[in-house]
């Protein structure tokens, strides 16, 4: 995808220079900012098609500015932080982030991720070919439909809002039962099997929904 638009948020100045070069090789239109300050205005004023976002950051953090920005858009979002603590990364998505990357990395390796999404925002959305009616409890494709649960189509509803981000099973549990009660991972593992089951029925030649080891789950097409 030539001319994207890549905004690298990054306090590191020479780091940051590094990865303008390597992102500039691609073709790409590269901003940097190196305060966290600034960073959500610029997003409302430009359109961005990737956000690569540091986690510590001079003003404001780069936890809160993905909590925000996620108010108002689903650009895609690639966290990097020298915090190598799995809840770190946990938190980080289920915040929104897309994806997320350790310091130290390889800015060709950080390149390769930009191109996955770049990749998955030219998609055509999934889904006008997948339809979800909420109020009959079903799920389509085609001439094929599967009967849902309440339970299952709500979990449908709330993957389908962002294909590709992934999603925690407290997130999952938040979406399904708005009563605050507490249930087991294992519970909510059991509604997504039966539900992969009934999508695998009308969409036999995808895989739908994917399990992230140690994460979660997330909605996207493959092959």
């Amino acid at each position: 995808m030539k001319n994207a638009r890549i905004l690298v948020v990054e306090d590191q100045e020479d780091l940051a220079s590094l990865l303008k070069d390597y992102l500039q090789q691609e073709q790409w239109l590269v901003d940097l900012i190196h305060h966290g300050n600034e960073v959500e205005d610029f997003i409302q004023q430009h359109m961005v098609d990737v956000v690569l976002l540091d986690v510590m950051l001079p003003g404001k953090n780069g936890m809160d500015i993905c909590r925000d920005i996620r108010k108002t858009s689903d650009v895609p979002i690639i966290m990097t932080t020298a915090r190598v603590d799995e809840i770190d990364r946990i938190l980080g998505l289920e915040i929104g982030a897309n994806d997320y990357v350790c310091k130290p990395y390889s800015p060709r390796e950080l390149v390769a991720r930009v191109k996955v999404w770049l990749r998955q925002k030219a998609k055509p959305c999934l889904a006008a070919i997948i339809e979800l009616d909420n109020e009959a409890l079903k799920v389509s494709c085609g001439d094929n439909q599967a009967e849902l649960t309440l339970v299952e189509c709500r979990l449908l509803e709330k993957m389908m809002s962002f294909p590709s981000r992934v999603f925690s099973r407290n997130q999952l549990m938040d979406a399904v039962y708005d009563d605050g009660r507490v249930v087991s991972d294992r519970t909510i593992d059991s509604h997504v099997k039966k539900l992969r089951a009934k999508l695998k029925k009308i969409k036999p030649d995808h895989e739908l929904i994917h399990a992230i080891y140690g994460c979660g789950y997330k909605y996207e097409e493959s092959r």
